[in-house]
């Protein structure tokens, strides 16, 4: 997280103010420049919109996208005979076999044998055991409550399914990135920029576009499910512990040096032992990243919750996709608290806070009900197999009465705000977007992309939009854009109020802070279950779960930046009796302009990855798209063009914002 650093005090007397409003005229010029850009924009707009926009009709296709339904059309017949399709099939198959064979012990019946091979009550308490191991006994009885809710709520299988490919995929994951990270905290520059450059790419992909590709190299079902998740889930776990290598103190390995270690020494008994607890958090995010990527895999025919949440979305039963929702944030409550727990247990116990001979004690006591409950789990149906449950129902029921009744009460409410939105920012902004004609929306882009970024932005940005025309979907990216741009507009209103709101007030920074860190471990597929139930099917209802989505982590960007304005300079702002308006609008923001940057930043990527998903519930654009070539295998073309189109789109903003937030920060 990136804030600015505490001022000088002296940085805040009147007798310096000079030249600190040069400093914050500088980049005031930029924004004045990108206004008159858009200005400019807005009147050739008035007179030349409608033409040349590039929308396409009906079916239209271009050679583009014809040539990659070709593409695709050649991999599936060369799978006999293509060894780098045969090898991928392979791996797929491998995977495959894995997720099986672990189903069969933990989550399926084992034919002939009508349940699993160790049955739920031996699962529940093999995991309660293993909590208490690695993290003591809270984390072993927050897995035990999770564990029951599973099979109480009538999910037991889809459940464990989840977190079989989850665990799968955050394994091959660390056995796959820790070397990788390894080389990227102990390469030099050139290894470390090739390697950043390649994260950055995969950390901007929104998660749907992962599907495609590996469907058609990897097949679908648990191959499919478990690749997507690993490759989504293998950025993190590189940058994070790659960071934590390399910000071992230098003077320490200065000092294990001169004791004539060898490379390979300094690594296993100094860098890696001293980067222990980033790595951890590293594989806190690469855990949470594969959950949220393994829900979106139930669109490969992935096994795990996201089946009956997707089935229930397109029959637009809420209460019944809020049933697995619910459970999904259950595992990643869990998960996220498990290995935070299990980092911080380990570090009581290097430091001599545990004691061992106790804890020996304990879990050997432990292990003789475990033995019981998974000799139970053989013997007895009951302990074997979840009855049948009534509460999940039950609560479905619960759950589209409340929204019947909130809807019934409040849909004047929620429309109007609708309504409100789609007049003011929208409707215009979609019309300024998709209505230009190509040429001027791709000029006013360059344009604007030179004057907030410079050629660090400009060069990108150029790359991308003719990839954007080159795939023949300007049109439907211009409309995503704009879905875009609006959701990250209503999310920094959200960061800016509480943000600014929570670094001026301790206690509501405490009451908050939780709430933000929950939203957070949400996989986004959640979030479209609520929000489908306000607005309906509509592109609304993809902008509005994507503001739920993105504010959480801009919220705490702003909070972070306001906080960090030294207190020294507050209390001179105040001497000259500045109210606290004033203090807001002219210290505390333009000094965190960084973070404020920052969360845009992060408020346009996660925005966008949900306008893609919202193309489920009617966001239309390039989400729409993508999802078509998937329901229709004639379309895969079309599909695949809008899939890469999302990524270019992703980039450019991303590589904009960013080159916006390294000049504010200069």
């Amino acid at each position: 997280m990136s804030t600015l650093a505490p001022p000088r005090p002296e940085a805040a007397q009147p007798d310096k103010s000079p030249p600190a409003e040069v400093k914050r005229w500088v980049p005031s010029s930029r924004w004045a420049w990108a206004l008159g850009v858009v200005v400019l924009w807005i009147g050739i707009w008035a007179l030349t919109k409608g033409n040349d926009t590039l929308a396409l009709a009906g079916r239209e296709r271009t050679g583009v996208q014809d040539a990659l339904a070709e593409f695709r059309d050649k991999v599936i017949a060369s799978r006999g005979d293509n060894p780098l399709i045969q090898l991928t099939y392979e791996i797929g198959s491998g995977f495959t076999s894995l997720v099986d064979w672990l189903q069969r012990m933990v989550s399926v019946e084992n034919f002939p044998r009508p349940v699993p091979e160790i049955g739920w009550l031996g699962v529940t308490a093999v995991a309660v055991w293993i909590g208490l191991a690695v993290a003591g006994w809270r984390i072993a009885l927050l897995i035990a409550a999770s564990f029951v809710s599973f099979g109480v709520f009538g999910y037991w299988s889809d459940a464990v399914d989840l977190l079989i490919v989850t665990f799968v995929a955050v394994a091959v994951s660390v056995l796959v990135g820790m070397p990788l990270a390894v080389l990227m905290g102990t390469g030099n520059r050139a290894v470390n920029a090739v390697m950043t450059t390649f994260l950055d790419v995969f950390q901007t992909i929104p998660t749907f576009v992962f599907l495609a590709p590996i469907a058609l190299f990897f097949g679908i079902g648990a191959s499919g499910a478990v690749v997507a998740t690993l490759l989504y889930a293998l950025p993190p776990i590189i940058r994070v512990a790659g960071h934590g290598i390399r910000t071992v103190s230098a003077t320490t390995i200065e000092a294990t040096d001169s004791a004539g270690q060898t490379r390979w020494q300094r690594l296993a008994k100094v860098q890696l032992p001293m980067a222990r607890r980033t790595i951890v958090v590293g594989l806190n995010q690469t855990t949470l990243a594969a959950l949220s990527m393994a829900t979106i895999a139930a669109f490969v025919d992935g096994p795990g919750l996201g089946q009956p949440v997707l089935d229930y979305l397109k029959t637009v039963n809420v209460g019944g996709a809020f049933v697995p929702g619910v459970l999904i944030v259950v595992i990643a409550v869990m998960l996220d608290r498990t290995t935070t727990a299990a980092s911080e247990y380990g570090e009581r116990a290097a430091r001599g806070g545990v004691d061992l001979k106790r804890r020996r004690i304990v879990l050997a006591a432990a292990a003789v009900p475990v033995l019981v409950c998974l000799y139970m789990s053989r013997t007895y149906p009951w302990a074997a197999e979840f009855g049948d449950s009534t509460w999940g129902p039950r609560l479905a029921d619960a759950v589209n009465d409340f929204f019947g009744w909130f809807t019934d009460n409040f849909r004047d409410l929620t429309q109007g705000f609708k309504d409100l939105t789609s007049a003011v920012l929208l409707n215009p902004l979609e019309s300024l977007l998709a209505e230009s004609p190509w040429w001027l929306a791709a000029g006013a882009l360059l344009l604007l992309a030179f004057v907030l970024g410079g050629l660090r932005a400009l060069v990108p940005t150029l790359l991308c939009v003719a990839g954007l025309l080159y795939f023949g979907l300007w049109h439907d990216a211009m409309i995503t854009l704009n879905m875009t741009l609006v959701g990250t507009v209503l999310v920094m209103v959200l960061a800016l109020v509480f943000g600014v709101w929570m670094a001026r007030s301790p206690k509501l920074d405490l009451v908050m802070r939780p709430l933000l860190d929950a939203g957070q471990t949400i996989p986004p597929f959640v979030y479209l279950i609520p929000v489908l139930a306000l607005f309906g099917i509509t592109r609304f209802t993809a902008i509005v779960a994507g503001v739920v989505y993105a504010a959480p982590v801009a919220i705490k960007l702003v909070a972070d930046g306001v906080k960090a304005v030294s207190p020294t300079t507050l209390e001179a702002t105040r001497s000259t009796g500045s109210t606290t308006w004033q203090e807001i609008i002219k210290v505390q923001l333009p000094m965190a302009r960084a973070s404020l940057v920052l969360a845009a930043n992060q408020g346009l990527l996660y925005v966008l990855a949900m306008a893609v998903i919202g193309g489920l519930v009617g966001a239309g654009g390039l989400g729409y798209d993508v999802v078509l070539g998937f329901a229709r295998s004639e379309e895969w073309g079309f599909g695949a063009a809008a899939g890469i189109s999302i990524v270019l789109l992703g980039i450019m903003v991303d590589r904009i914002a960013r080159a916006a937030a390294q000049k504010t920060s200069r």
